[in-house]
């Protein structure tokens, strides 16, 4: 895989706002185009295949990493994965676009280790935990339990700010949005 294009890296912990910040930058910047993860969890109501996520199952998801098929992947939860297929990223590339990522944190971690100087890697923080906790429960689409094991996710991933170019603390969306579009700005100009 050779790469040709930069590469954006938004990462966050679950209800931080990466996804809607994300789809800030994509409606500003017409050189950035959304790379489709991969995972092995049910679509959510909201989600169409292939536009929000390619949907696989568990054992092909399985088979792709074992084919190398993958840029990089985690097991989020058991049996649960997420994932960057290596041809999506060549597809973009082949376009001419620069490619955007909205993955966990450790996934971007991964991304930014393979990309270097070539991605901006942002980390979106919530203001706080208990901020956190609300945003999730309005969401409407967690139980008690899947809520409990995000919110634990959520304060290991807090740790992984430091592995990151850049944080932008989303508080105030609208000034969150703002600030990751001026450091795109910065980068894509370098």
């Amino acid at each position: 895989m050779t790469q040709s294009g930069k590469s954006l890296i938004v990462c966050a912990p679950s209800g931080a706002g990466k996804t809607t910040i994300v789809r800030h930058l994509l409606k500003t910047f017409d050189s950035l185009e959304f790379s489709v993860s991969a995972t092995s969890r049910e679509p959510r109501k909201d989600e169409t295949p292939g536009i929000h996520y390619h949907f696989i199952s568990a054992i092909e998801f399985r088979k792709n990493i074992e084919e190398s098929k993958f840029l990089e992947w985690e097991e989020v939860y058991s049996d649960q994965y997420y994932g960057t297929l290596k041809s999506e990223i060549n597809r973009l590339w082949g376009e001419g676009k620069h490619v955007i990522f909205d993955v966990d944190v450790e996934g971007g971690a991964n991304l930014k280790a393979i990309f270097g100087d070539k991605a901006l890697a942002i980390f979106v923080r919530p203001p706080s935990i208990d901020v956190l906790e609300e945003r999730l429960r309005s969401r409407g689409t967690e139980t008690e339990e899947s809520l409990q094991k995000r919110l634990s996710k959520a304060e290991r991933e807090l740790t992984y700010e430091t592995k990151f170019d850049t944080t932008v603390i989303n508080d105030i969306l609208s000034e969150a949005c703002a600030e990751a579009e001026h450091k795109v700005i910065k980068f894509l100009a370098e």
